[in-house]
Parts: structure tokens; sequence; C-alpha cells
């Protein structure tokens, strides 16, 4: 197992909590390592879905991730918002919190999406500054991950690595690296992804994303909807290698399949990390669409703000 990072252990492996498979993790008690929320989703709720991430928070180690801090933003930081997501942190305890680099809104207004920032020095200093602010009203270091793009932009003359690594080093903040975005984003810019997993900073990496994607031929939309495809496990595979492994989390969010294909989707990483799955372990093979609970129409990136209904 690796060492912590910034005070985060490796928590091994681990499943995007979704309300689909309330009932069976309730019921059953799956031998799962560890299960990230969604903050939006639970930051002003009460009744059963409270109850249900209580319940599971007292056995399970948890993560929350979030999709509305709009660090990159030129609006100023939202104070509110940040009140609800400490309250929320502080009543069940998550090892860390997490959302993207990007911005969902301007003016007030949010998008509903994971927006692409300008890649260069001002905006940089920008992020870092606001991240410090975050960092110190939560009380905790911050993690960023790296969005899935479909644009870039003239003025950016750093590299998404380049710049990640100097926002985690400036700032102290963490990387959650999705590794399915970097491919998803080496395919729509045309840039080498093993390139991206060889210059990330390594020593500032505590989370591992994994997932599905919808490949348009021109172009590849970070869907969250199926299995993690093959290019994306060898990814996985370079950067367990180059990081000495940590907490690794598969998300799907669209056409959910029953818990067990979900499941076994993930331990499928073991393979990745150079271990053998046990033998009694889940199989899966086809996906088995069950439910669609995130898709909110965007243009840049469809999946990316997963608010799903609460049941």
């Amino acid at each position: 197992m690796a060492e912590a990072r910034l005070g985060h252990p490796n928590l091994g492996l681990g499943l995007g909590l979704r309300s689909v498979h309330f009932p069976h993790i309730l019921e059953h008690h799956p031998a799962v390592d560890w299960f990230e929320v969604i903050s939006e989703n639970f930051m002003d709720s009460r009744g059963r879905p409270r109850y249900v991430l209580d319940q599971i928070a007292e056995r399970y180690p948890t993560v929350m991730h979030g999709v509305s801090l709009s660090i990159g933003s030129t609006d100023p930081l939202n104070y509110d918002y940040l009140q609800r997501l400490k309250r929320l942190a502080d009543a069940i305890g998550p090892h860390w919190v997490s959302d993207h680099l990007c911005w969902t809104g301007v003016l007030g207004l949010n998008a509903h999406d994971l927006l692409p920032i300008p890649l260069n020095d001002e905006t940089l200093a920008h992020v870092a500054n606001r991240v410090r602010a975050v960092q110190e009203y939560l009380e905790r270091p911050l993690v960023l991950e790296n969005p899935s793009t479909y644009v870039t932009f003239a003025q950016s003359n750093l590299t998404e690595w380049e710049f990640l690594s100097h926002l985690t080093h400036e700032t102290g903040c963490g990387l959650l690296l999705d590794v399915n975005n970097v491919y998803v984003s080496s395919v729509n810019h045309d840039f080498d992804p093993r390139e991206y997993i060889e210059n990330v900073p390594h020593d500032r990496v505590v989370q591992f994303h994994l997932a599905g994607h919808t490949n348009c031929r021109t172009h590849i939309i970070d869907t969250h909807d199926d299995h993690v495809i093959d290019p994306v496990w060898e990814l996985y595979r370079l950067a367990h290698e180059l990081t000495g492994g940590v907490s690794t989390l598969l998300e799907w969010d669209a056409r959910i399949p029953e818990f067990p294909v979900v499941h076994a989707e993930v331990l499928k990483a073991k393979h990745y990390m150079g271990e053998q799955l046990d033998g009694d372990a889940p199989v899966a093979s086809e996906p088995v669409a069950a439910t669609d609970e995130s898709r909110t129409p965007g243009v840049s990136n469809p999946i990316a703000y997963i608010v799903p209904e609460i049941r």
C-alpha cells in the first residue's frame, strides 16, 4: 500500500454512490473499500437520502466530490455554497473533499457544466488564490480533478499537466487524476496521453477516477455510461506504477447496471495493479442498462453536472 499523501490514505478500490444502488448496499453491505458521494446531492437533503448516507458513512470510508465549486470562475467565491459544503463534511467526516479544475458559471448563473479554463500564468495565479481561500475556509486540503475538455484556448501557453503541477505545489492542494478524462482529452486535442500521465505531479496525486465514455469517431464524450476500455486501463497501469498506487474509484452515471456489475468493473483494477482477482469476485459481461440518473444536457460535457434524483 502506498504511503499517505497530504495525510490522505490509500483507501483501496471504491465506487461512486448512486441512489439506484441504495437498497442493495443497505441490504447486503457489499465488500467495497469506500464510496465517493456527490456533494451537491446531500448538502441540503434530509429524510431518506441523508439517512442512507449516514448509514453508509458509519460503515464505509467516504470521500466528497463536488461539481459546483467553480474554482476557475471570475465570480467571487460562493461562501453560502462553501458553508453548506463544510457543514456536510463536518457531519460525515470524508477523508477529503474534491472538485474540478473548471468553472461552472459566471454572473451568478450556473451553466450546469464543467467548462475549461485558459491554461496560462494569469489563470494560474487567479485559481491559486481561490484554492488557498477555499482551503482556509474548509480547514482542509482541497483535491482538484483534471476535467475532460472539448475546446482549447489560443491564450493557453501551458500544458494541462504543467498547470496542475504548478497549482498543486503552490497551494498544497491534491490532485484527483481522472485517467479516463486524460484519454478523452488526448483524443479530442491530439496529444499523447502517456506524456500527460508521465508528467503530472505524482507526489500530489491522492486519487484516481476510472469510467467509460462514448466514442463519436470525430471526438469522445465523457459519458460514464459503459465499461472502461482497454487503452484507459493501460493508462491506469502506467499511472499506478508511477504513483505507487492511490485510492481508485469507478464512476458509472448513466445506463447504470446492477450493483454487482459495477463492483466487478472496479475490481478489474487489481489486474493492472499486478494483483489477481479473488476467485469468488463478481464477473461482469455486457452492461445491464438499469437506469440513467445523471444526464443533464450540456454543450461541452453532458455528464459533468452529476446531480441525480435521490430516492
